[in-house]
C-alpha cells in the first residue's frame, strides 16, 4: 500500500518519528511542496500592510508499507501532523500498489519482507 500525506513542513520529523514508533516502519520519501486547500492561502499583516500567501509551504511524504499496517501508518500521520491551528494541516490518503522492486538488488519488496 502507498500511504501519502501532505503536511506542514515543520511536522515532517514528528510524523516520521510517530510512524516509526507506532508501526515500526522506517522508509519514507519527502518532497518539498507548496499548495493550498479550502483556506486558499493565508493573509498576514506586516508593518501595516496586508499580504496574501496563496501557496503555503508543505511537504509531500510517501510511505510504501505492507497492507496490514497501512491503517496504523495513516493514524500515526494524522495524529502527528495535527498542529492545532484552525486549518492548513494537510491531508493523508492511501493507494494500492504492486510490483514494488528494489532498484539496487532487483528483489521484489514482498520477498524482502517475507524473510
Amino acid at each position: 500500500m502507498k500511504v501519502e500525506a501532505v503536511v506542514v513542513r515543520d511536522r515532517v520529523e514528528t510524523v516520521m518519528e510517530a510512524v516509526e514508533e507506532h508501526t515500526g516502519h522506517v522508509g519514507v520519501t519527502v518532497v518539498e511542496a507548496v499548495g493550498h486547500g479550502r483556506e486558499k492561502g493565508i493573509t498576514h499583516e506586516y508593518r501595516g500592510r496586508v499580504f496574501e500567501s496563496r501557496f503555503l509551504p508543505k511537504a509531500h511524504m510517501t510511505f510504501v508499507v505492507p497492507d496490514e499496517i497501512a491503517d496504523g501508518v495513516i493514524g500515526a500521520i494524522v495524529d502527528a501532523a495535527r498542529t492545532g491551528h484552525e486549518n492548513g494541516d494537510g491531508i493523508c490518503w492511501a493507494s494500492p500498489i504492486g510490483h514494488v522492486t528494489h532498484n539496487r538488488t532487483g528483489v521484489r519488496l514482498e520477498e524482502v519482507e517475507a524473510v
